[in-house]
């Protein structure tokens, strides 16, 4: 058994069993991928895989009792390396944080600043994705931190622990019927937002399951015109005059943004949790706990390590 066949296992599953494009990310040929696993089944005498003619079309029985096996034996490889580079490289490597797009431009710059600044010799790389593939990333070995809203929690192979809590803000453009009513003080209601056509995030981001829960409760209609990912999109359509636009509060700033008045919509809709995830048994550089602490300042060394160790769904407050 070797650490080759147990990656020619795993990258299999993860490509949806094409072994064309498992040879490509493992740099080998297709040919040499069936033979690692077959190899691996000959020596444990099972089939990991079922077969239709020479295709690979799913995982075994015991193909699927193997696998998390496989998954924990190429983790804990990936941690002694990462162990060795702790004490060998003093401070220096590579720092990989997956964000969805809010967080990546309103969340992240000050800690990735200040971070940079006490860790000069760690290179910092960041990719934006929606939720789903900031897990999706962590759980590959492809980041060793995720920040999101959504997702994270609800996957058990994360730890995913809180950061700060955010509401919305409802935009519109100066002299707006809706920006008249708060200068008259009227309170915004959810049936008043929707006698106007809306622009806020796409489904699975930035809280919007909190806004399309608020005006089903209602039995109000969505009167969406357009969604984006990102909060400087639903800006710039606001300012067209497309509609009243919905956003984070955090992606909202006085300063840079005057030409738009931000009523605060807190008691329209749930709060939400914005999360910071690693994943469940990875060994952290001590960077790694450096940058959570720079960016989440109650999330210390010992409450992530408490938090490594606790079974998945425990619940850690701030």
């Amino acid at each position: 058994m070797n650490f080759q066949q147990l990656r020619s296992v795993r990258e299999t599953v993860r490509q949806g069993f094409n072994l064309t494009v498992v040879a490509e990310v493992l740099h080998t040929s297709q040919p040499g991928v069936s033979r690692q696993i077959r190899e691996l089944e000959d020596e444990l005498g099972i089939e990991i895989f079922e077969r239709a003619g020479k295709r690979l079309t799913g995982l075994t029985p015991p193909g699927a009792t193997v696998l998390p096996i496989v998954e924990r034996l190429l983790q804990e490889a990936d941690n002694l390396r990462r162990a060795g580079e702790e004490f060998a490289a003093q401070g220096r490597g590579t720092l990989t944080i997956a964000a969805t797009h809010s967080q990546a431009r309103y969340a992240l710059p000050l800690a990735v600043r200040d971070f940079s600044a006490a860790f000069p010799q760690v290179t910092l790389h960041l990719h934006q994705g929606s939720p789903r593939q900031v897990a999706e990333l962590l759980l590959a070995g492809q980041a060793d931190i995720g920040v999101a809203t959504e997702a994270l929690a609800e996957v058990p192979e994360l730890v995913a622990l809180p950061c700060y809590q955010w509401t919305h803000k409802v935009i519109v453009p100066p002299g707006h019927p809706l920006a008249d009513d708060a200068a008259r003080g009227v309170p915004l209601t959810l049936a008043r937002l929707s006698q106007f056509p809306l622009i806020t995030y796409e489904a699975g981001y930035t809280g919007r399951s909190h806004i399309d829960a608020a005006f089903t409760r209602q039995g109000l209609t969505l009167n969406l015109v357009l969604s984006a990912m990102d909060a400087d999109v639903i800006k710039t359509y606001v300012e067209l005059g497309m509609g009243v636009g919905i956003i984070a509060a955090i992606a909202h700033d006085e300063q840079r943004d005057a030409h738009l008045q931000a009523i605060d919509a807190r008691h329209l809709f749930a709060s939400n949790m914005t999360r910071l995830a690693v994943r469940r048994g990875a060994f952290l550089r001590g960077y790694v706990y450096g940058f959570i602490e720079t960016f989440a300042p109650p999330l210390t060394r010992a409450v992530v390590e408490r938090a490594m160790a606790a079974e998945p769904g425990s619940d850690f407050a701030l």
